[in-house]
């Protein structure tokens, strides 16, 4: 039977790779003419439902009389032992209640106190004697104070960027290098201190945003202090 059905299979198969290739040639087999589509949806379904008959026809096997002859045989003992098992757990219950139960005695021994043990002593460790740390030494010259004090005193009523600012310093007579360090330690942030001149230079006339960095670079702002400076009031 299974030979059957993957020949009816292996027949579904062949009509569906003919069909896909000459769809006209399988005609006879549909009322109207098919085309590939349908083709595949027809034989390729048959082909499918055939081997899977195939599969479960061959997978079932089959039994004959001798077999199942011999089956029976087999259980015949199965229920034998069974039934002899069943006879004796019956014998065993009877001996059970037949011998009293005698109670049982356990001594119980008193568990052994575990001994304790001593903790160690915790050993003193004298606390370390402080150091006195050295008090910083400062090396700023006095001219370098003044220099940092004069910058903070020109921050406090008008905007400088640092080139600008170190050289007001230097026009006070600092020296270069007083000019630099009083620029470099005035804690100025030179960004704001664009946003500062940039508006300032708005309060009293109009600029486009190019006019107002070229202004800031004249003032000695970087690029990109100047850019910034523009872009704070709204340019």
């Amino acid at each position: 039977m299974d030979v059957l059905f993957f020949l009816l299979s292996l027949a579904c198969f062949l009509l569906l790779i003919v069909g896909l290739v000459k769809p006209k040639s399988l005609s006879k087999f549909f009322k109207k003419e098919p085309n590939r589509k349908k083709i595949l949806l027809t034989f390729g379904s048959f082909t499918v439902l055939f081997l899977i008959i195939c599969g479960g026809v061959a997978d079932t096997p089959q039994l004959s009389n001798q077999d199942i002859g011999n089956i029976e045989n087999q259980q015949e003992p199965i229920i034998n032992n069974s039934e002899k098992t069943i006879e004796d757990n019956q014998n065993n219950e009877q001996l059970v209640e037949e011998q009293p139960n005698e109670p049982v005695i356990t001594e119980v021994q008193p568990e052994p106190e575990p001994t304790p043990i001593p903790e160690p002593e915790p050993e003193l460790t004298p606390a370390p004697t402080p150091t006195p740390e050295p008090e910083p030494t400062s090396s700023e010259t006095v001219s370098q104070k003044n220099a940092v004090a004069k910058a903070k005193t020109y921050l406090g009523y008008s905007a400088f960027s640092y080139g600008g600012l170190v050289d007001q310093l230097e026009y006070e007579q600092f020296s270069h290098a007083d000019a630099v360090y009083g620029a470099d330690n005035c804690g100025a942030n030179w960004n704001e201190q664009a946003v500062k001149k940039a508006q300032s230079y708005m309060e009293y006339s109009a600029f486009s945003r190019g006019g107002l960095i070229e202004q800031l670079l004249y003032e000695k702002f970087t690029q990109a202090q100047a850019e910034y400076g523009a872009n704070a009031v709204g340019l």
